[in-house]
């Protein structure tokens, strides 16, 4: 059984999302594109949106990491500015969003009303609060390597609703179907339950 990587930045894994930097050529399976809010250069900003642009075709499964981050060097101004930018290109091209976001979940609770596609939380692993809050908005929320050892975030992913779910790999080096294993343990479900339904979910988001 294969199983989907929602969101990862390794050319070696060909069933998944692959995330494009700029100095990257987009592969010839499922990616995403977009511009960091960390990546954000205010002075190449229309270069940076030339090349996000460029590069959307049939193989652009969703437009990001986007969204916002406190870390960021960035202005908060110039980061929303840009977030609302992508979120734009994204409902023009019907493609969802993969949202990046660091201690800014109400912030980007609060541009949900611009977009017409979905909107999916990658790498989440915040508190059981702010997901709930994330779903009543209609998020969906993308889990990663941390749900393997974190039982908090383990009880966030077992109230997630299941139609609401994405397992990723992002950076860390882990075989994803760990994970998988570990959230159909948590969820109370067989693995091939679970991996019919991130499959619906994807088809899902892809379908608007």
């Amino acid at each position: 059984m294969d199983f989907f990587d929602f969101h990862h930045h390794k050319k070696y894994i060909g069933y998944g999302i692959y995330n494009v930097n700029p100095e990257n050529i987009p592969p010839d399976f499922a990616f995403s594109v977009g511009i960091h809010p960390k990546e954000i250069n205010i002075d190449m900003l229309d270069s940076q949106f030339h090349w996000l642009q460029s590069n959307i075709n049939d193989r652009c499964f969703a437009i990001g990491e986007c969204g916002l981050d406190s870390f960021s060097n960035v202005d908060q101004k110039t980061q929303e500015d840009v977030f609302l930018r992508q979120i734009k290109i994204s409902n023009d091209v019907k493609k969802p969003l993969i949202i990046h976001c660091v201690r800014k979940f109400y912030e980007v609770i609060s541009f949900k009303k611009y977009a017409e596609q979905a909107m999916i939380i990658h790498g989440f692993n915040k508190k059981q609060g702010i997901a709930e809050d994330l779903l009543k908005n209609n998020f969906y929320l993308s889990f990663g390597k941390a749900v393997l050892y974190n039982l908090s975030l383990q009880n966030t992913l077992k109230m997630t609703p299941l139609d609401k779910v994405f397992l990723e790999t992002d950076n860390d080096d882990f075989i994803i179907e760990e994970l998988y294993q570990k959230a159909a343990e948590i969820k109370g479900i067989s693995l091939e339950r679970l991996n019919e339904q991130i499959l619906e979910n994807l088809e899902t988001i892809q379908n608007g």
